[in-house]
């Protein structure tokens, strides 16, 4: 009978770290996708363009905001040549965060490209939430 017992204690006890595990999971779900813009350089904030001046040279991802938009900005440092661009692949709003992919697509072989250094960045503009954001 105390074995019978220990069992059923033992079975509740790993169908609640179960449904812990899974809880965690679900809040990592997208809630909705959010609405953004790139920013050109001469929209950005004056203060956030300095920062991006800073660090350019060097990957790096930084959040900036307002109190009005919130700024998302991911840089992949000096390349050797023009010819970078950046796709946005994902934003979007989780119960616990702001999650955002994106990726350096390299110039086309046949594209004309400038010599000289290089360093692409992009800022995207969405709607000031207070939460963290996640780069992918």
């Amino acid at each position: 009978m105390r074995r019978f017992i220990k069992i059923v204690v033992l079975v509740l006890v790993s169908s609640f770290l179960l449904n812990g595990c899974s809880m965690e999971e679900s809040s990592n779900e997208k809630l909705r996708d959010l609405e953004f813009t790139v920013v050109s350089e001469s929209d950005i904030p004056e203060e956030l363009m300095k920062i991006i001046e800073e660090k350019k040279t060097s990957e790096f991802k930084i959040t900036y905001t307002d109190n009005e938009s919130l700024y998302i900005c991911v840089g992949y440092g000096e390349q050797q040549t023009g010819g970078y661009s950046i796709a946005v692949n994902d934003l979007y709003l989780t119960s616990n965060a702001i999650y955002i992919d994106t990726n350096l697509i390299g110039p086309s072989k046949d594209e004309k490209i400038s010599e000289g250094l290089s360093y692409p960045y992009v800022v995207v503009k969405t709607e000031y939430i207070d939460k963290n954001v996640v780069f992918e």
